[in-house]
């Protein structure tokens, strides 16, 4: 975690219980666009590629834990909790899920051509194939504090 980042995530919990453990991360290819759907309480939830946890040696998110949300410059802009994981087989989202990511017109065929296109050109980076029945880690989550720096 960068140290704008840690300042922020102990400011916010001064004179509270501290969780142990945060991750720091950005949304997709859009970070700042999707972080602000993320504050106006558009977007609760995101998913990612199970496969690209691995190749990246990174654990699952668990229900309960807390992230800092970055921005594309890596500043910290709000903290949220996970209320729900699910591995979910790309063509068995929901249209549910879809329209909780809350991108384009918050429709399943946007979400399902915008992630296609994430998931292909992520998988030629990070070396996995992309196909329409790979797991995906489908996360809810709520809104807990906006960084006001």
């Amino acid at each position: 975690m960068n140290e704008k980042a840690e300042i922020y995530w102990n400011t916010y919990w001064k004179g509270k219980v501290q969780p142990s453990t945060v991750s720091a991360w950005a949304f997709g290819d859009d970070p700042d666009k999707l972080a602000r759907l993320a504050i106006d309480g558009v977007k609760t939830a995101t998913c990612s590629a199970k496969k690209a946890y691995e190749i990246e040696n990174e654990l699952l998110p668990k229900e309960g834990e807390y992230s800092i949300i970055l921005n594309k410059k890596e500043d910290p802009v709000a903290i949220i909790k996970t209320s729900a994981v699910d591995i979910t087989p790309f063509n068995q989202v929901t249209e549910e899920f879809a329209r909780e990511e809350g991108e384009g017109d918050r429709s399943y065929q946007y979400w399902r051509e915008t992630h296609i296109e994430f998931f292909n050109n992520e998988a030629e980076e990070l070396g996995y194939t992309f196909s329409e029945s790979m797991p995906l880690v489908c996360e809810r989550f709520q809104l807990i504090d906006v960084n006001q720096d």
